[in-house]
């Protein structure tokens, strides 16, 4: 038996792991709200929330173009449920990946083919997370990738500057401009507490993992003082990173179930058996 994952699974696991109109009326700024401050406001509301949907389109080392739509759980557990599909893989492109229960699901059609007519495959984390395979494929980390978490990245920046204002899905927002590196990261994280740095080390790590060292980032920011939308740019080791994850949802019911047991290959298991023959 077969257990490789296509491609959108790889995707997937790497990240999670998602075109409007700029007027570029920057003389407008509002002189109570300078561009970090409200970045930084938008930060602050971030820790409110408790579970989100949101899409993610744009380019991944390696994996090339990407579009997937998820939903995600952080409080009072975790729990995540995406759809993503590799546009520049073919057939193999697309598949389903879901958090619960601390057990990772990736799956697909595809997947029945290389696993006897099961199609799923189960990433047991509190069994395989220190493992060595697990931790090549990404997945521990991207188990705990919170787009909240990334969402605030740009108040790492020292060059925050509004770009212009924008509607993105028939929402006024304003659009803030800047260039961090994870050194500047990792800066911004010990000013917060042990939980929130916890969360933007693992997320650190992951770009860390790609190659990238410093991002171009947007952040487009509605009337709520809440991160509508934000883009990342940056230059990893086998290609161009470039996503925009986009919120459509915050602080909604996300109810995420484990696939059937009939339709599982346990990828702990498959190890056993191997190192037991």
């Amino acid at each position: 038996m077969r257990t490789s994952v296509p491609a959108a699974g790889l995707a997937a696991l790497l990240l999670a792991a998602g075109a409007v109109g700029c007027s570029g009326d920057s003389d407008s700024e509002t002189p109570a709200m300078s561009p970090a401050a409200a970045v930084a406001k938008a930060a602050k509301k971030s820790e409110e929330i408790t579970s989100f949907r949101y899409t993610m389109t744009g380019k991944l080392p390696e994996q090339g173009r990407v579009k997937a739509e998820a939903s995600m759980r952080v409080k009072p557990d975790l729990a995540m449920s995406m759809e993503i599909t590799a546009l520049d893989k073919g057939s193999e492109g697309s598949a389903e990946i879901r958090l619960v229960d601390k057990a990772m699901y990736i799956g697909g059609a595809e997947m029945a083919k290389e696993m006897d007519g099961k199609n799923w495959m189960k990433f047991d984390l509190a069994a395989l997370g220190a493992d060595q395979e697990m931790n090549e494929l990404g997945a521990g980390g991207q188990a705990e990738q919170n787009p909240a978490t990334e969402s605030t990245f740009l108040t790492g920046a020292d060059d925050v500057k509004r770009v212009g204002t924008e509607t993105v899905d028939g929402v006024e927002t304003t659009r803030y401009s800047g260039t961090v590196t994870l050194d500047d990261l990792r800066a911004e994280l010990k000013k917060k507490d042990a939980k929130a740095a916890e969360r933007g080390e693992k997320s650190i790590q992951q770009y860390e993992k790609m190659g990238v060292e410093t991002f171009t980032m947007d952040a487009w920011i509605d009337g709520e003082d809440r991160t509508k939308q934000f883009r990342m740019r940056g230059e990893a080791t086998n290609g161009p990173l470039d996503m925009t994850i986009k919120f459509l949802d915050v602080n909604k019911p996300v109810t995420v179930e484990a696939p059937p047991a009939k339709d599982i290959v346990d990828l702990a298991e498959l190890m056993q058996g191997a190192e037991e023959s």
